[in-house]
């Protein structure tokens, strides 16, 4: 068993990320999280654009977020995502947020595979060779 893919997206706070309080308003972490996730697939081997044009697509069907501390306008963070959970219906990626080498948020989200109709798919059946990338993620 082997240690799980882990990849690294660092973005830099935008001053209409935050609020009143000059802190990085909660919504915009589910942003980071797609953009670590994009990042994540893109890098190795799959983009988004790709796999829907073969027809697969990942709706997002659940996803949560606790929040550790905070960041403010023009901190560097680096977003760590990796697959924690690979099944025959379903996808999960967990996510990290680092400030400084502390993890300010974490989170996970969890997609389900559908075809074009977003009919839920059986990935082991109807996209083997993705289904085999995707588990190549976890470790296991």
């Amino acid at each position: 068993m082997g240690e799980p893919v882990k990849h690294q997206t660092v973005v830099i706070v935008r001053y209409q990320e935050t609020d009143q309080m000059g802190v990085v308003h909660h919504s915009v972490y589910p942003v980071w999280f797609e953009e670590g996730r994009s990042s994540f697939i893109r890098e190795h081997g799959m983009p988004y654009g790709r796999m829907e044009a073969e027809g697969l697509y990942l709706p997002l069907i659940e996803m949560s977020c606790r929040y550790h501390s905070f960041s403010k306008y023009e901190d560097e963070l680096t977003i760590i995502t990796q697959v924690s959970g690979v099944t025959k219906s379903r996808l999960i990626f967990r996510y990290d947020v680092v400030k400084a080498g502390v993890t300010i948020a974490s989170g996970s989200t969890s997609h389900v595979y559908a075809d074009r109709g977003l009919r839920p798919v059986n990935l082991s059946k109807y996209k083997p060779d993705l289904f085999r990338l995707f588990n190549s993620f976890t470790g296991s």
